[in-house]
């Protein structure tokens, strides 16, 4: 097999650029697992679990770090801006690189509407009577424009977000530990007395706050894409899959440890102002909350930049694979921009319906790619049970990184990805998104294997 870098697109010859550093890529891996579902998203899973919601984050921790250390294991092989898509199609077969590859397009530029709408209310909450679709636009507009005119600027956008996101979490790390260990000037050590009810809804509560930190985790694979426009793919997936044990350690179980000791996990503040902000809040600091809102802010609109980057490169690398409409793979300048522009407008189209149908098309669409990410895992792990045994049968020297305890720990992803399943279906609020994930990718499983069938008849 051929080894490339990025895909050419056959109708122009001309590639995607290289104009991503090192030190955006080792950015992006830094910060681009602090996502808005961490700072928005695990309010409502602190209040389902208690205190054990930092065991809910170690355990699907544990399986994002081998879904990550089997995609980087892939990705360092065969680089490409189609990433888990890419690697699926070589493994199983086109159908399968369809089916993930248009999925997660779908869930991507979704998310680009939805934090849009969220980056927006924050916004109006500060600015009061600015009406939230032209916040919303605004937002578009920049991030289409600076992914329309070079991936460098992408990669300058994200190395600022995540640096602000970097800091900002690490000193609400020291502050936190600080209070805890009693020595913040001001505050009196809480000591265990917040995690004393450490399962307050049972069972039941703790497998709401795991499903709950499962889709936390979605943004990692941005990474993998982006190294496809470096100049040393091979170096940047590797370097980030390696340092990816301790991000996560850190920033999220950790953060999460830090937050239920000092702030009653029953507090309406966790819900309502977010747990990071109401963590801050609760310690007294004059302006933390508000420099906090701040912080979720920037993290809402990196993720919508990120999104925007990734669906437009996943759409790209779709089409060049002969999987999707020909318009949407040209390439100018180094950048794929009639595939950002289509992915904008989907992200933009799926905010205009969040305001004219929010109680039908909207919340149905949303239930549709509620469990994309667990499919798009899913993949991943078949993948790379199936390329692994073939690089080592025929290019060992491909595999830079290497999957631990392989196939034992790929197995065990495996039968943790298909646990979460039966704890969706079992659980009534998720049960409807696994139902309509299922859905859509059964249908594009089965277009993708009628696509896969014609090409091989002529």
């Amino acid at each position: 097999m051929p080894h490339t870098t990025v895909e050419t697109p056959p109708e122009t010859g001309v590639s995607l650029s290289h104009g991503l550093k090192q030190r955006h890529l080792s950015m992006i891996a830094l910060g681009g697992v602090i996502g808005a579902g961490l700072f928005v998203g695990s309010g409502a899973g602190i209040a389902a679990a208690g205190p054990s919601i930092v065991i809910a984050y170690a355990v699907s921790g544990l399986l994002v770090m081998l879904v990550m250390r089997m995609l980087g294991e892939m990705s360092a092989a065969y680089p490409s801006s189609g990433s888990f898509s890419a690697h699926a199609e070589r493994a199983i077969g086109p159908w399968a690189g369809f089916t993930a590859g248009w999925s997660f397009w779908v869930l991507l530029c979704t998310a680009v509407g939805l934090e849009g709408i969220g980056a927006a209310k924050i916004v109006t909450g500060w600015l009061p009577g600015t009406p939230e679709w032209a916040w919303v636009a605004l937002f578009m507009v920049v991030f289409c424009g600076a992914n329309l005119a070079a991936v460098k600027n992408f990669g300058e956008f994200e190395f600022w977000f995540a640096a602000l996101k970097v800091g900002a979490i690490s000193l609400f790390l020291v502050l936190g530990g600080l209070a805890i260990a009693g020595v913040l000037p001001g505050t009196d050590s809480p000591g265990a007395s917040n995690l004393s009810d450490f399962l307050p809804h049972g069972s039941q509560g703790f497998v709401i706050g795991l499903l709950a930190s499962v889709f936390a985790y979605g943004g990692l694979e941005t990474v993998t894409i982006a190294a496809a426009e470096s100049p040393d793919p091979v170096r940047g997936v590797a370097s980030a899959v390696r340092t990816a044990m301790w991000r996560i350690a850190l920033f999220y179980i950790g953060s999460m440890a830090v937050i239920v000791t000092l702030v009653p996990w029953h507090d309406k503040e966790v819900v309502g102002k977010g747990p990071y902000v109401a963590a801050l809040d609760h310690l007294g600091i004059p302006g933390a909350g508000r420099l906090m809102s701040v912080v979720v802010l920037v993290a809402l609109l990196s993720a919508m930049n990120a999104n925007i980057y990734g669906s437009s490169r996943i759409a790209y690398s779709l089409v060049q694979r002969g999987q999707g409409p020909k318009a949407l793979g040209r390439v100018s300048g180094g950048v794929p921009r009639a595939a950002v522009l289509t992915s904008s407008l989907f992200g933009f189209g799926c905010v205009v319906l969040s305001y004219w149908r929010p109680n039908d098309v909207f919340p149905w669409l949303l239930n549709m790619i509620g469990a994309v990410i667990l499919v798009v895992w899913f993949f991943i792990a078949v993948s790379q049970l199936r390329m692994r045994r073939r690089l080592e049968r025929e290019t060992p020297e491909r595999l830079v990184v290497r999957m631990w305890a392989f196939p034992v720990l790929t197995w065990v992803a495996l039968a943790g990805m298909t646990a979460i399943f039966v704890l969706m279906a079992r659980q009534s609020d998720t049960r409807v998104q696994l139902y309509s994930t299922g859905a859509m990718t059964l249908f594009l499983a089965v277009l993708g294997y009628a696509r896969q069938r014609a090409r091989a008849r002529g």
